[in-house]
Parts: C-alpha cells; sequence; structure tokens
C-alpha cells in the first residue's frame, strides 16, 4: 500500500463519504477547506485539516495550486477530488501526478478525452457505442452550424462541449432560434468551463435518462449495473434509482455491454459513469457523455450491490487489481435516492442557506443519508446548495417506495428550506409510482404543482 493518507479536495457530503471510505482502508484523512468551511462536518471528522483559501471557490476549491501544496505539506501521497470543481480537470490531474502524488481517477489523457463531449462521441462511435444524432467534432462555423442543424433535423440541442450540471445548453426549434441561441449557449460555456466550444445533438423529446457505472484497472473492466435519472429539472438530476424501470432485459445487457466496451476502449482506471438516452418508442439508446468521476448517485449503485465504490477507486489508484470480477456483482432489490438541496421549491427553488437547528435523521433497516449535517451548522451561500442525499433500499420497487415515504416523515431539519416537500409530493405522484416519467417530465409538473408545494406546512424541511 503506497497510500497512507489522502487529502480530500471538496467538500460536503462527498468529503464526509470519502473520509470514512479511507478509515475503512486503513488511510488517514486530511480535509482542504476553505476559510467558509473551517467548522464543517467534513473538518471536524478528519484526521487532519488544512485551510486552501478564502470562500470564493476560484480562490480554494478551484485553485489546484494550493490543494497540491497543501497535500504536500500534509504529507498525503494522494488527492480525491470527489465530484464538481477539479474532479475533470485534465490539467489539474497532471499537476497532481507532476508532484509526485496520486490523483485518484483517471489519468489525465483519459479526462481530457472523456471529458470534451465532442471527442468522447467519437470515442463512443469507435467503440461500436451508438450515438445520438449530431456534429461531428467541435463546431468552428455557426453558419455551416446551421446547415448541420437542418441534416440533423429541428429540435436540436446545442451543448459545450466541455463541463456539465446543465450548462451550455439550448434547445432550437428552428434555424432562427439556433443563430440566437448557440451565441448565448458559447458564452455560457465559456464562464463556466473557460471553454466555448459547442457541438449539436438531435432532441429525443421523450428520453429517459439511463446511466451506467463502470469500474476499471487499465487491464479489467466491469459494469456495476444501471441507473435511472430521468426526474431532471433544468437539465439537474432530481430523484435516482436502480435499477432502471423501463429496460428489457436484452436492452439492460446491451447497455452494460456497451459501457464495459467503450472503458475498454480508452484504458479506464477507477470508477466512472457512462450515460444514455433510451428512446422508448423506438427501443433505441444513445450515448451522450462520459463522467470520469464519482458521481452523486453512487449510492443507488452501492445500495442494490453491497459495494463500496468509492473504496473500490482508492485501492484502484493505489495499483490494486479489481477486486471485483463481474460475476460478483448481482442487484438485489431496488434503490432510490432523492437530492436534499438547501432551496425552497415553493419560491423557484431559491437557494436557503441559513443555521441549521434540531435534526433528526431518519434510520431503520435500508435507510443511508450521507449529509454535512450537524445541529447549528451554517449552511454557507457560496456553493452548491446540495446537503445531502437521502437513499432507501428495499426488496422492490413498491416497498423502496413507501420506504422513502416513512423516511422523508421522519427527516426533520429546523430552521431551513429544503427540497424534501418535493421529493415527497414525487413519492405520491401517479406517474412517478407506476415509472411513466421521462427526462422533459418534471418541469411541466412543476408548473402544475406549485400551489401544491406552497402549501406545505412551514416546518417541513
Amino acid at each position: 500500500m503506497k497510500i497512507r493518507k489522502i487529502l480530500i479536495a471538496n467538500r460536503g457530503e462527498i468529503a464526509v463519504r470519502i473520509i470514512r471510505a479511507a478509515r475503512t482502508l486503513g488511510m488517514h484523512a486530511v480535509q482542504a477547506h476553505s476559510s467558509a468551511d473551517a467548522d464543517s462536518l467534513a473538518v471536524r471528522l478528519a484526521d487532519e485539516a488544512v485551510e486552501i483559501g478564502p470562500p470564493p471557490a476560484g480562490k480554494s476549491y478551484l485553485n489546484g495550486q494550493a490543494i497540491i501544496e497543501a497535500a504536500l505539506q500534509s504529507g498525503a501521497q494522494a488527492i480525491h477530488p470527489g465530484y464538481g470543481f477539479l474532479a475533470e480537470n485534465a490539467d489539474f490531474a497532471d499537476a497532481v501526478v507532476a508532484a509526485g502524488l496520486i490523483f485518484i481517477g483517471p489519468d489525465g489523457n483519459t479526462i481530457r478525452k472523456m471529458g470534451d463531449k465532442a471527442s468522447a462521441r467519437q470515442a463512443a462511435a469507435d467503440a461500436g457505442v451508438p450515438t445520438v444524432p449530431g456534429s461531428d467534432g467541435v463546431l468552428t462555423d455557426l453558419g455551416r452550424a446551421v446547415d448541420i442543424a437542418h441534416q440533423i433535423g429541428f429540435p436540436v440541442m446545442i451543448k459545450a462541449t466541455a463541463g456539465g450540471g446543465g450548462r451550455g445548453i439550448r434547445i432550437a426549434h428552428t434555424a432562427e432560434e439556433f443563430a440566437q441561441l448557440a451565441p448565448q449557449a458559447a458564452t455560457e460555456a465559456e464562464a463556466a468551463f473557460g471553454d466555448g466550444g459547442l457541438y449539436l445533438e438531435k432532441l429525443i423529446a421523450r428520453s429517459r435518462h439511463i446511466e451506467v457505472q463502470i469500474l476499471g484497472d487499465g487491464t479489467r473492466f466491469v459494469h456495476c449495473h444501471e441507473r435511472e435519472c430521468s426526474l431532471q429539472r433544468r437539465r439537474q438530476k432530481v430523484w435516482e434509482e436502480a435499477p432502471a424501470t423501463s429496460l428489457s432485459d436484452e436492452t439492460r445487457a446491451e447497455l452494460c455491454d456497451a459501457a464495459v466496451a467503450l472503458a475498454a476502449s480508452v484504458g479506464y482506471r477507477g470508477a466512472g459513469t457512462v450515460e444514455f438516452l433510451y428512446d422508448e418508442a423506438s427501443g433505441e439508446f444513445y450515448f451522450i457523455e462520459m463522467n470520469t468521476r464519482i458521481q452523486v448517485e453512487h449510492p443507488v449503485t452501492e445500495a442494490i450491490l453491497g459495494v463500496d465504490l468509492v473504496a473500490e477507486m482508492i485501492r484502484i489508484a493505489d495499483g490494486e487489481p479489481l477486486s471485483l470480477t463481474q460475476n460478483d456483482l448481482k442487484p438485489q432489490g431496488h434503490a432510490i435516492e432523492i437530492r436534499l438541496n438547501a432551496e425552497d421549491p415553493a419560491n423557484n427553488f431559491m437557494p436557503f442557506p441559513g443555521q441549521l437547528g434540531e435534526m433528526n435523521i431518519p434510520a431503520g433497516p435500508g435507510i443511508r443519508f450521507d449529509h454535512m449535517l450537524y445541529p447549528g451548522y451554517l449552511v454557507p451561500p457560496f456553493y452548491d446548495s446540495l446537503l445531502g442525499k437521502l437513499i432507501v433500499h428495499a426488496p422492490d420497487r413498491s416497498q423502496a417506495l413507501a420506504r422513502l415515504k416513512a423516511a422523508l416523515a421522519e427527516l426533520q431539519l429546523e430552521g431551513l428550506k429544503t427540497t424534501a416537500p418535493l421529493a415527497a409530493a414525487l413519492a405520491d405522484d401517479p406517474d412517478v409510482r407506476s415509472g411513466a416519467v421521462h427526462t422533459n417530465w418534471l418541469e411541466p409538473w412543476l408548473d402544475s404543482h406549485a400551489h401544491t408545494l406552497s402549501q406545505q406546512k412551514d416546518d417541513l424541511p
């Protein structure tokens, strides 16, 4: 074992999650933090903590040099980037290695290739994985791009080649809309990711978002089955579950095999996720992107398989061969995860930073709550509003839904408005309960249920 101490270059619930995984491996955890997070739960739980800068992310969690220096000074041998911030920054991964440290994730070249959506599409095509009809490579001439859009067929999605989280995306239904929206998408992408590159994809109006978790050690590759993440608001996932509710066994096998083929084609090392759109009308699925990191929704996969994905990616980074075979990964039951954000769903999801009062965390068989909270914690206004994830697991989907409702009823976070009332309303919705949803289902539902959400009791979280 080369890694004895890990520096965590992230914050919030994922930092807590990594600390716990490191401890199961007998490793010490060093928490890098901004001054705003000096009293965070991750700092309290870590073996050591080091401040890397002031509250703005650009001066702390996005300051790669400060993070590397903190790792070196602490005596850490490795850096875990979590998700967000620098997790998919190829230059940072290269700089970590150049400093003599281990980057817990794939190498910079893999991140670079798969993080750029245009080159990732080409890699998928080369591996025989079907892709959504779209442009080849980065668009360099917006005039020519209109012709390509006509060839694909409107409506089209204008997408940033870099980044994620729904930014740098526009939908154009006509050539006139395209001419207006493409420059906006490029500007937003440049501001968010430092790269204004764009490409086009055919819009599949009633698609399901299916993703496959993979693990690889550079030589051997396995899939950890699929998750469904079709409930989305502004292309941000709200609710995730495993397994997917809409796939035949044949399509499920084809999806998972395609994900493994792509991972093998790039010699992937670590944990990653291959994302697809599934068109129920045609039964076809299409590759859309690969995330070269652990994802927010990884706990539903852990729940149905009984594996620790974070620990596994640390072992791989430490040079160990993949400890799992495909035969080891047999799903059991059904799992659902809801994201709990410090936002007011009755007020257009306005962020709601503030101080947490009393809290009651649900417990019992099949209930897990990954979070960053303690009574008196002051939620800072500088970062993503994710507070935690409530995960339930049961023998089947109907029992998982019942367990989710019970856990939400038990959850109490005084002093904060959160998205828990939204999750409770979704858990009661007939379409959600029957699985009759798609990626464009939630936003119209929110418009029609705004009054219902506004009537939630003030003491609900």
